[in-house]
């Protein structure tokens, strides 16, 4: 994640983790969305799921289609118990979780 998505994408990736028990991939998978300098325009990733937009756009808000993937991650979650780690990696960009 890079540029203006960064604050927005770790927040994003954190919180679908942390508050609602997704594993990373499902995280990092899950369609984008990313507002822009107009305060009722979001662009969004072609993914997004219709009732979601429509939820949206019942709030106010109007979409612009993203012309290339929005921010990118890869991620590791270490499990200090068992020892492990789980990575996770963009299917949007190249990359990769490497632990060692």
């Amino acid at each position: 994640m890079g540029g203006y998505y960064l604050a927005l994408g770790h927040a994003h990736l954190i919180s679908k983790v942390l508050d609602y028990g997704m594993d990373l991939q499902e995280a990092i998978d899950l369609p984008r969305v990313m507002p822009t300098s107009n305060e009722t325009r979001v662009e969004a990733e072609h993914t997004i799921d219709g009732s979601t937009k429509a939820e949206l756009e019942r709030r106010g808000f109007t979409f612009t289609p993203a012309e290339e993937p929005i921010g990118g991650a890869q991620a590791i979650r270490i499990d200090w118990e068992n020892g492990t780690l789980t990575g996770a990696s963009e299917p949007r960009k190249d990359g990769i979780a490497l632990g060692i």
